[in-house]
């Protein structure tokens, strides 16, 4: 009888102990918090742009004269020095027209020779009363025209010298040929606009940079800012380069107002080529050694219920006063003065010795959107770690619920690297 008693009395007390597990400590076992840590390091204030990568000093090469390209010397990548031929245009008519200039030129002599001897014939007979006034001022004015043809014949002649000339493709500059834009028998056409025949890159040991940058970020921009940049033919490789102008023109592309910023940089090993697309970050600032919060710490914000017993834990150690998170945000914290009239306030929140919530109130300093600079706080130190979420182990997730008004909890423009 006994023994039967017993055996209900065990059973009954195990259904409590599980009825008090799961109805009363089933929130406490199923949500637990995530963690990172603050770490001291380096952190860099970035912004991210692109640009298309050309040489220091390109030259477009064109001709003044029309014709059939009659030989070609160089092709693409060529090394060439300045003075070097590169192309000869067919000077069949321009040497026509330097043979016709010469003789417009003779007969234009001659008869500025034949005009001044009449004009000295006639200077004597009207001397003598011979002729009339009349006809010796017309003697006169035929030798004026006369040397004025013969004026005109000379230009003619130059022009045309000049345009034999021009048949002769040289390069202005030495470096490298980029572009070849005809080929041997192709007729060029020069009534309009030059075209254009080659395109030489004077130097490949330097390259430029025209990045385009939005006008919300153009005042960080100063020259001699550092940049580092990185194309996709060498992925895993970093360039690095210098701003070297800031250019006031401004173009609008697709409603936005962008400028054009000039950075150089080395290319030595000539790994970089024109026309290949870089992406640049632009360091507007760097900090050594400063304390460094992940952003995910600064959007935490714990649970209405959390809130309520952190609130009221604090309440008992202000003596029964309510305390509100808009009076730990400020207290003791102070007001930021000199460099730091920019920085921004944030919280973040951890568990004491006893595993009670607390939060810490900080002021924060740079980003580079994934960390923040901690520029001081009440308990913060390195190495300490603060929560990041909260996860439900019922669905093995990690949700934190997201403070909108802490910095970092946006999307940062331009991000960097730590």
């Amino acid at each position: 009888m006994k023994k039967k008693i017993v055996i209900p009395l065990v059973i009954l007390a195990a259904l409590i102990v599980s009825s008090y597990y799961l109805f009363f400590t089933g929130d406490k076992r199923e949500q637990q918090y995530t963690f990172t840590q603050i770490t001291r390091g380096s952190l860099s204030q970035t912004i991210t742009a692109t640009g298309t990568l050309q040489a220091v000093t390109t030259v477009d090469i064109g001709t003044q004269v029309s014709g059939k390209i009659a030989k070609l010397y160089v092709d693409f990548n060529d090394h060439v020095r300045k003075g070097q031929l590169l192309a000869v245009i067919d000077t069949t008519t321009l040497v026509t027209q330097v043979n016709d200039g010469r003789s417009n030129l003779e007969k234009a002599k001659a008869s500025y020779h034949q005009a001044q001897v009449t004009d000295e014939k006639n200077k004597v007979l009207y001397q003598k009363n011979y002729i009339s006034e009349l006809d010796y001022l017309t003697s006169q004015t035929n030798v004026e025209s006369a040397l004025a043809d013969m004026k005109a014949a000379q230009s003619a002649l130059d022009r045309a010298i000049t345009n034999l000339g021009y048949a002769y493709i040289f390069a202005p500059i030495s470096g490298v040929i980029q572009n070849r834009a005809v080929e041997a028998g192709q007729t060029v056409a020069a009534s309009l606009s030059a075209p254009v025949l080659f395109t030489i890159a004077e130097d490949l040991d330097k390259m430029e940079i025209l990045a385009s940058i939005d006008e919300s970020d153009i005042g960080q921009i100063v020259l001699g800012q550092k940049v580092d940049f990185s194309v996709q033919a060498y992925p895993d490789k970093k360039f690095w380069g210098t701003v070297v102008q800031k250019r006031i023109n401004s173009a609008v592309v697709s409603n936005v107002v962008n400028y054009t910023v000039v950075v150089n940089s080395d290319n030595k090993d000539h790994f970089l080529l024109p026309g290949m697309t870089a992406t640049m970050d632009f360091y507007i600032q760097e900090k050594d050694s400063v304390l460094v919060t992940p952003n995910l710490a600064l959007r935490f914000t714990p649970t209405d219920d959390q809130l309520a017993e952190y609130t009221k834990e604090q309440a008992k150690l202000n003596g029964g006063k309510p305390d509100t998170l808009k009076k730990r945000m400020g207290g003791g914290m102070g007001r930021p003065t000199g460099g730091q009239t920019k920085s921004q306030f944030g919280r973040l929140w951890y568990l004491d010795q006893n595993g009670k919530l607390q939060m810490s109130p900080v002021v924060l300093g740079i980003t580079d959107g994934k960390n923040t600079e901690i520029v001081r706080g009440r308990n913060v130190k390195e190495g300490m770690q603060v929560i990041s979420g909260i996860q439900d182990n019922s669905t093995t997730s990690t949700a934190p619920k997201t403070n909108s008004l802490i910095p970092g909890s946006q999307p940062q423009r331009g991000p960097g690297r730590i």
